[in-house]
This record gives structure tokens, C-alpha cells and sequence, in this order.
């Protein structure tokens, strides 16, 4: 197998409405923006959000996320529209916990509340999904979320993604309980 080093991936990924864009020294300001505007709603959900961030905790975090993608040991994007007055931060996706061996990839998201309700995240997914299965030849593509969380759930359904199981006290939440995973999936087409 090739050293993931050495593959492609890119940096910019563009749908109708979104930029998507590999992690940049100096985003932080920004996604600290957005991070605090939907932390109530990020809360019951992701263990990274049960405070709220300092702009220079953010700024580390994605410099650490630019040093992963560039290593290939994760795949974030930042998720901006495409407005003529110019780009705004509305969230982030990425693929995570993959084996490049076999051509698998989860995808993870979020979306600030100001932007929610607007069909982007699902474009976001598509967008990703399209540039894993063109790009990095991935076989299967994942989302994984809590099975009370219904917003994330109905994404993974709108994108075509199909429900493969439910995992019964497969890991915690962010109280520390047993939580159900729903395990959502889609093959390379063709």
C-alpha cells in the first residue's frame, strides 16, 4: 500500500452554494465564531463542545487539524458559502477513523445555527462523498451519530446513506451513559 503521505487529497472541494477547504492557520478566529453560536445545540452531541473555546484554543485546534490532514491521519474541511460579498464559516465535515486499505471513511458534520435549515450541510455531505469515491477511491463512506440524534440521522437518510445497524451501548455520550449508535452507509457506485 502506498504511504498516505503521498496521496492526493484535495484542498478545496466546490458545490453550488459551498466551498469546502482543508484547515488554514488562521481560521480560528472564525470557527470560534461559530462554534460559540451553536454550542448549546453541539453540547448533547460532541465531547469537544461542553465549553466554550478560546479564540487561541481554536486557532491550536486547527493547526492541529492542518497537521493531520497533511499527514493523512484525518480529513477535515472547514465548510464556507459562496456569496458574492464574500466566503462565510458556516460549519465543518471531514472523513475520519478510516483504513485507507480498505477504502473506508466516516463523515463527520456540523453547522452553525445561523446556517441550519438551508439544505447546505446535506450539500456539504454530497460534496464530500462525490470527491471520497472520485478522488481516494473510497469503497464505503460511514456517518455515525447517537440514535436520539434525529437531525444528524435525517442528514445521513437525505443524503442517500442507508441505516445498516443500530450498535446497542456501542460507546458513551458526553454524560458518561451507554449510548446506541446508528451506523449509516453508502458503496461507490458502479
Amino acid at each position: 500500500m502506498i504511504d498516505p503521505v503521498l496521496i492526493e487529497v484535495p484542498e478545496k472541494i466546490e458545490t453550488d452554494r459551498l466551498v469546502l477547504l482543508a484547515p488554514r492557520a488562521g481560521v480560528g478566529p472564525a470557527l470560534n465564531e461559530a462554534v460559540i453560536e451553536t454550542l448549546e445545540q453541539l453540547q448533547p452531541w460532541m465531547p469537544w463542545a461542553q465549553q466554550a473555546p478560546t479564540i487561541d484554543e481554536t486557532e491550536g485546534v486547527v493547526r492541529r487539524q492542518l497537521a493531520a490532514f497533511i499527514l493523512r491521519q484525518d480529513l477535515p474541511f472547514q465548510i464556507y458559502s459562496r456569496e458574492p460579498q464574500g466566503r462565510r464559516l458556516l460549519g465543518a465535515t471531514g472523513l475520519h477513523r478510516f483504513d485507507w486499505a480498505a477504502g473506508r471513511f466516516e463523515i463527520g458534520y456540523w453547522l452553525r445555527r445561523s446556517a441550519q435549515g438551508q439544505g447546505f450541510i446535506s450539500e456539504a455531505v454530497h460534496g464530500l462523498a462525490a470527491m471520497a469515491f472520485s478522488k481516494l477511491r473510497a469503497r464505503r463512506l460511514e456517518i455515525r451519530c447517537d440514535e436520539r440524534n434525529v437531525r444528524s440521522r435525517a442528514v445521513a437518510e437525505r443524503c442517500g446513506f442507508k441505516l445498516e445497524s443500530i450498535a446497542q451501548g456501542d460507546s458513551t455520550n458526553v454524560a458518561g451513559e451507554l449510548r446506541n449508535s446508528c451506523l449509516y452507509v453508502s458503496f461507490r457506485p458502479g
